[in-house]
């Protein structure tokens, strides 16, 4: 079964809430990173990504994440591309994170 290619914040916060180990992996810049993050997420820079592809679990699906969802949309083809299945986008990336899920946390 291929996995659907996004999910909303809301779907995705669900799911960290019962299975807090659930992997996200953050595409965006270590400087944008250190403003906010995922607690828990993996912080692997989009133009890193494919020096870096052994790094992705392929045995489960794996959410990608940057700023507004267009990085981590072109990194979840480029992981689905080479077999990561699982790889998922998470819609509206940090910022719809921080508006509906995070009022508190750190926008940019």
């Amino acid at each position: 079964m291929t996995e659907p290619f996004d999910i909303a914040v809301e779907d995705l916060a669900a799911r960290l809430t019962e299975a807090p180990a659930t992997p996200v992996i953050d595409v965006r810049e270590p400087w944008e990173y250190a403003i906010c993050a995922l607690d828990g997420s993996a912080n692997i820079p989009l133009g890193e990504l494919t020096g870096r592809l052994a790094e992705i679990p392929r045995d489960q699906p794996v959410y990608v994440l940057c700023h507004h969802g267009g990085r981590s949309a072109q990194a979840v083809r480029w992981l689905r591309s080479q077999g990561v299945a699982g790889a998922i986008n998470i819609a509206g990336g940090i910022d719809r994170w921080a508006v509906a899920v995070a009022p508190g946390m750190a926008r940019y």
